[in-house]
């Protein structure tokens, strides 16, 4: 420790201004924890210049922290990205992107499927903002193309949908989206930069809850939007630093250390959808699965083309409909009745009622999801004693 502080400073004053660490020679083997709200200069210049940059020097922690750039440093390779900016929430980061790039009177194309949380946000900014929104199929670029208007802005994807698992056809429609002239949104919540990295197939931005995967232990809520362009990026920067949805350094700390072992867990996470999806499909109260990694799935081709694996993620029909998913979710014993995924254990939920809920009868039937349907993410317990939980509560 080194103490630059003169000795005639009295307790008081002492004890606010303590000596920091100085480290020569060695690094830190894990990002600390700067928990911090703000940096001090000894330039003024270089603090007024640092104000205005996205990539300057260290200044207040709305506009980022080193523990925070640890986190988007991190998972814009991952995507290969040039930027990133890490927010407090999943829809934090959405937010940023949609309300950064559209204006009032602009028009976006989205996917029919997606996220209760982005369809709710989508509908808002139609009914206070003037936006207009077309839904087109996730894998039809024609359908797209038809979509665009003058006033089109932009395109939102999700890789693999929320909860029907379909999956997006990425290189049509970034491809399309591009010769158009607008910008391409992806949601790479499910997959991770580990089964498909958007960028590499045309999109412009990827944003990820990393309350999910990335972080991996049900303890953390935050996002992340990863930028292909350096223009992109700094435009949205600017916007984000002024709406504040900003990630928290500790939150931050908790997601890098998740990223380390998000390999080793997505395997698994993986391995126990396929034994699920595959016994469900054959079980006598389940009217339909939907999991990209089963043959009978739409998205089967697209996704051996697209994912290196299926994800972990799945959903299904009970022939009994919402009495039957009611029933099936009060019934489990080892998997957990609550919201989100993407942690160690495994979550189950009914997404009319929860997820989706802000959806009425005509926007659940256009995302696929029935009375019935029940989604499950799946964690990395042991595989048969998540079957037979699974087995005893459809009984």
């Amino acid at each position: 420790m080194t103490d630059s502080h003169p000795s005639e400073l009295r307790p008081e004053t002492r004890t606010v201004h303590v000596p920091q660490p100085v480290i020569e020679g060695s690094r830190p083997i894990t990002m600390p924890i700067y928990q911090t709200s703000g940096f001090t200069f000894d330039d003024p210049a270089v603090m007024a210049d640092a104000m205005g940059r996205a990539d300057g020097p260290f200044v207040y922690g709305r506009y980022t922290n080193p523990t925070v750039r640890s986190l988007e440093e991190a998972v814009s390779g991952l995507e290969g990205g040039v930027g990133a900016i890490a927010t407090g929430s999943g829809m934090g980061a959405i937010n940023t992107v949609l309300l950064g790039l559209l204006k009032p009177g602009d028009h976006l194309i989205a996917q029919k499927s997606l996220y209760g949380g982005t369809a709710a946000m989508i509908n808002d900014l139609v009914g206070r903002f003037g936006i207009t929104v077309t839904y087109v199929p996730e894998n039809d670029p024609a359908a797209l193309r038809a979509a665009v208007r003058p006033e089109t802005r932009l395109v939102y994807l999700e890789t693999i949908s929320n909860p029907m698992t379909l999956v997006a056809d990425l290189p049509g429609m970034c491809a399309a989206a591009r010769e158009l002239g607008i910008l391409s949104v992806v949601d790479n919540t499910f997959a991770t930069a580990l089964l498909c990295r958007p960028i590499e197939h045309g999109a412009d931005i990827v944003v990820h809850s990393t309350t999910k995967y990335l972080s991996g232990h049900t303890d953390v809520v935050g996002g992340l939007a990863v930028f292909a362009s350096t223009e992109l990026y700094e435009k949205v920067w600017h916007f984000a630093i002024e709406l504040g949805a900003s990630a928290d350094p500790f939150a931050a700390w908790l997601s890098l250390r998740g990223l380390q072992t998000l390999a080793l867990r997505m395997e698994r996470h993986c391995s126990n959808a396929r034994l699920l999806a595959t016994r469900l499909a054959s079980h006598p109260a389940v009217t339909a699965v939907h999991w990209p990694g089963l043959a009978t799935h739409p998205s089967h081709e697209l996704a051996g083309k697209l994912l290196s694996d299926f994800g972990g993620v799945l959903s299904f029909d009970l022939a009994g409909g919402r009495e039957a998913g009611e029933k099936f979710m009060s019934s489990v014993r080892l998997m957990l009745l609550a919201p989100s995924l993407g942690g160690v254990e495994t979550l189950v939920l009914h997404p009319a009622t929860t997820s989706h809920r802000s959806l009425n009868a005509e926007e659940l039937a256009r995302t696929g999801i029935g009375e019935g349907t029940v989604r499950i993410a799946v964690g990395i317990e042991h595989p048969e004693d998540l079957w037979a939980d699974v087995a005893q509560a459809l009984a």
